[in-house]
């Protein structure tokens, strides 16, 4: 993300002024620092746009990755339609406030973090200001991923437990917390840890090399620095049809585990969970389930949360510039 992107960056080289004076060090402390935040508020952005897009699919596709008998015998569009019948239209949206207490975050770090990592690849491999290689660019990716997921880890189960239960259950975020520390323990938000890391680094990789890879490509091709948004989305939007085929599995066990508590199983590792859903629902039925709804809800999210990041940070980066130049 971001390779390319240049357009609020001033020339400082061709200015009359003294090289390497001892007055430069803040300034280029303070481009840094501005780098950084544009990162986390570019990043913020795009998960918040994102995943309220995607709200409702992303909702239903947890509760059909459940285990509830009648969600067996439903197509995804019918689970859309029965949830708006019984509980009403802004229920589709039901979680999306712990959606947002987690991806605002998560989203942030990770793109953050994705170019903090690509600059240090770069310098470790020689390719400072210029285009990854394959394999540091699928690097960065997951080591991003990785990151974001290792911090807001519990947001995340608590937004999975808000998507199942009624809402009678738990009332608020906080309320979440607070009835699985008491009464399943503190480790509890923790359940699905492993699978969570496990899936986000082909996740995270695979989304991210793409994305740069069509980029790059686009750039090679056409001579153009920069793609156009609906160009943008397109290669967002394969970024995570890929991403999430490949990890999807994972996300499965993951799920599984997070809302064992109110499903009346119990899950104590990666490997068994997967036996037992294989043996009750067999391979493609159960560690695919939901995959086709995923196939629409991904690349919609993946492309406009890439798209929102990239066309966020060259708008605020442009406004650096005029404010620069006004001084």
């Amino acid at each position: 993300m971001g390779n390319g992107v240049r357009e609020g960056q001033v020339d400082f080289k061709r200015q009359d002024v003294e090289p390497a004076t001892a007055t430069h060090l803040p300034s280029e402390g303070n481009q840094e620092k501005k780098k950084v935040l544009n990162s986390l508020m570019s990043g913020a952005l795009a998960g918040a746009v994102a995943k309220t897009a995607v709200a409702p699919l992303d909702r239903t596709k947890i509760m059909f990755q459940g285990e509830s008998p009648w969600l067996l015998q439903n197509f995804p569009y019918r689970l859309i339609y029965r949830t708006y019948l019984n509980e009403g239209f802004w229920s589709l949206w039901r979680g999306n406030s712990a959606t947002m207490v987690r991806v605002i975050p998560y989203a942030a770090i990770q793109f953050c973090a994705h170019e903090e990592y690509k600059q240090l690849l770069g310098s470790y491999y020689g390719f400072q200001g210029k285009a990854l290689t394959p394999f540091p660019r699928f690097i960065a990716g997951s080591l991003a991923g990785t990151t974001a997921a290792m911090l807001t880890y519990p947001l995340d189960m608590v937004r999975a437990r808000m998507a199942v239960t009624p809402k009678e259950m738990y009332s608020n975020i906080v309320h979440v917390f607070i009835r699985i520390s008491r009464e399943e323990g503190l480790k509890t938000l923790y359940r699905g840890f492993t699978p969570t890391i496990l899936g986000v680094i082909p996740y995270a990789g695979l989304s991210f090399f793409t994305y740069e890879t069509f980029k790059k490509l686009h750039a090679d091709h056409s001579g153009k620095l920069q793609p156009s948004p609906p160009e943008r989305l397109l290669f967002g939007a394969c970024a995570g049809l890929i991403g999430q085929s490949a990890s999807y599995p994972l996300d499965v066990v993951r799920r599984r585990m997070q809302t064992a508590g109110v499903m009346g199983h119990t899950y104590s590792s990666i490997l068994l969970t997967m036996q037992e859903i294989i043996r009750e629902e067999g391979l493609i039925r159960g560690l695919y389930k939901g995959l086709s709804m995923n196939w629409v809800k991904g690349p919609i999210a993946v492309g406009i949360s890439f798209t929102t990041f990239d066309l966020t940070q060259i708008l605020l980066r442009k406004l650096q510039h005029s404010t620069n130049v006004e001084r």
